[in-house]
C-alpha cells in the first residue's frame, strides 16, 4: 500500500473540498467531512488500466473520492438492475411483509413506504430519472405491471398499475425527512463512503466499462477482523464522477449481497413530461399522512439511507429503550432492549410463533444468559431471553463476545 499524503497535501485537499461542497447541492454530493477523513486514512494506490479495460489516466484513491464529492449531476435517466441476496430463508414473501410493516405504511398498494421494501430481496429492474433536487421518478418494473414514485415539486405520487391505486403526499425538507431505502448505485456508495475511517482500506482497482461509460473502480475493504463484509466495489464514471455500479461481497464468499448498477444511462435532461402525473380514471387515491399528521416525504431516490448509522437510525425501534452502539467501524454492534421477557413469542390458539422463529436461528448461551442468533450472509442478530437485541454486520462469535462483555 502506498504511503499516506503529507499533512500539507491533506490540508489543501480539505480546503478545496470545503469550497467545492458549498457550491454543490448536498443531495448530489458525498459529505465533505467523509472526504476529509478518507484523506488521512486511505491507501493512495493509482489505477492502472487492465487489458481490455478503458485506458484512463492514472488516479489515486484520494483523487477519485474527490471526484465523487465534486460530482454535480443534476439531470439523468437510465435503467438500474439491483440484486439483493442476504441468504434469507424462503418464507413465501414473509420477509418483505415484515419489512413493510416496520415502515408503518398506510396499507395502500401504492404507498412507497411499503412498496420499496421489495428491494430488500431478489432481483429488480428500475427506471430512474432526475432533473434537479425537486424532480425525480423511480419505476419498479414488474411482470405485466409497473410501480412508480414521482416527485414533482411539493408533490409525491405513488402509482401501482396492477391495482390501479394511487398514493399522494407532500415532500417535507430538512429535519422532517426520514431515512429512505437506497435504490441507485449513488445511494449505496454514499453510505459506504460514510463508513470510511481508520478501520478501512480504500484503493483504486483498475478500470471498467459500465453502461457504455468508462469508469474507475474504487475498492473499500475493512481492516478489522470480525466483520462479515468482504469488500465493496464502486464503479465511478470517469467524466462525471457519478457512481455507476455498487457491489458488496461478503467475507464468506459467493454471490454479492448487493449488486446495483446502471445498464443504461444518459446525462441529458429528461423531458418535462417524465414527471407529470394525473391519477387515472377510476383509481383509488389515498392521501398519506405520518404519525404526526404531516404529509409523507418523497422516497427512494437520491437520498439513500442517511441517518441510519447506529442505533438511532434503526427503523421500527421507536419506543425501545437502551439503544446504543458497541465497538467502532465495521464491527459496530447496535443494541437495544425490547422490554419483552421470556424469549421468543408464542402465538395464540396453539400457534407456536416462537418455535417457528426459533427453528430459523441457533440457540446460544453465555454470560448474557440464553438466546437465539439469527444469521444472514451479512447481518447477524442475537435476541436474548431477557429481551435484549444485538445486531451488526459481524460474525456470530463477535456478536456473542460483545453480548458477554456488555453484561
Amino acid at each position: 500500500m502506498a504511503p499516506y499524503e503529507s499533512d500539507d497535501a491533506v490540508g489543501a485537499a480539505r480546503d478545496e473540498q470545503a469550497r467545492s461542497g458549498r457550491r454543490r447541492a448536498a443531495r448530489y454530493a458525498v459529505p465533505v467531512a467523509v472526504v476529509g477523513v478518507a484523506a488521512a486514512t486511505i491507501g493512495l494506490v493509482p489505477a492502472l488500466a487492465d487489458s481490455g479495460d478503458p485506458d484512463l489516466p492514472k488516479i489515486t484513491a484520494q483523487q477519485l473520492i474527490d471526484k465523487i464529492a465534486k460530482s454535480d449531476v443534476q439531470q439523468l435517466s437510465g435503467t438500474v438492475k439491483i440484486s439483493t441476496d442476504l441468504g434469507l430463508p424462503d418464507l413465501g414473501g414473509l420477509e418483505s411483509g415484515i419489512a413493510s410493516g416496520m415502515t408503518q405504511g398506510s396499507g395502500s398498494a401504492a404507498d412507497p413506504r411499503s412498496r420499496l421494501t421489495e428491494l430488500v430481496s431478489g432481483t429488480h429492474t428500475l427506471r430512474v430519472a432526475a432533473d434537479g433536487p425537486d424532480r425525480q421518478k423511480l419505476s419498479l418494473l414488474e411482470q405485466g405491471a409497473e410501480y412508480s414514485v414521482i416527485h414533482d415539486g411539493k408533490d409525491v405520487w405513488g402509482y401501482d398499475s396492477k391495482s390501479n391505486q394511487v398514493s399522494h403526499g407532500t415532500a417535507p425538507v430538512g429535519k422532517e425527512r426520514r431515512a429512505e431505502p437506497p435504490a441507485t448505485p449513488k445511494d449505496f456508495a454514499d453510505q459506504a463512503l460514510k463508513a470510511v475511517d481508520d478501520t478501512t482500506s480504500v484503493t483504486v482497482d483498475g478500470t471498467a466499462q459500465v453502461a457504455g461509460r468508462d469508469a474507475y473502480k474504487l475498492q473499500i475493504k475493512p481492516r478489522q477482523s470480525g466483520t462479515t463484509v468482504g469488500a465493496i466495489n464502486i464503479a465511478v464514471d470517469a467524466r462525471t464522477g457519478l457512481p455507476l455500479k455498487f457491489t458488496l461481497t461478503p467475507k464468506s464468499g459467493g454471490a454479492a449481497v448487493v449488486d446495483a448498477g446502471f445498464t443504461q444511462v444518459s446525462f441529458a435532461r429528461p423531458a418535462a413530461s417524465t414527471f407529470d402525473f394525473t391519477p387515472p380514471k377510476g383509481a383509488k387515491v389515498t392521501e398519506q399522512k405520518d404519525a404526526q399528521g404531516k404529509a409523507a416525504e418523497k422516497p427512494g431516490f437520491g437520498k439513500g439511507m442517511e441517518g441510519m448509522e447506529g442505533a438511532k437510525g434503526l427503523e421500527g425501534t421507536k419506543g425501545l429503550s437502551g439503544g446504543t452502539v458497541l465497538g467502532k467501524g465495521w464491527t459496530s454492534i447496535a443494541t437495544f432492549d425490547t422490554g419483552a421477557k421470556g424469549g421468543l413469542p408464542t402465538g395464540a390458539k396453539g400457534g407456536d410463533v416462537g418455535g417457528f422463529l426459533g427453528s430459523l436461528g441457533d440457540s446460544v448461551s453465555g454470560k448474557f444468559g440464553k438466546g437465539t442468533v439469527f444469521s444472514t450472509r451479512l447481518v447477524n442478530a442475537l435476541i436474548t431471553d431477557d429481551g435484549k437485541v444485538y445486531v451488526g454486520a459481524v460474525t456470530k462469535d463477535a456478536l456473542l463476545k460483545a453480548a458477554n462483555a456488555a453484561k
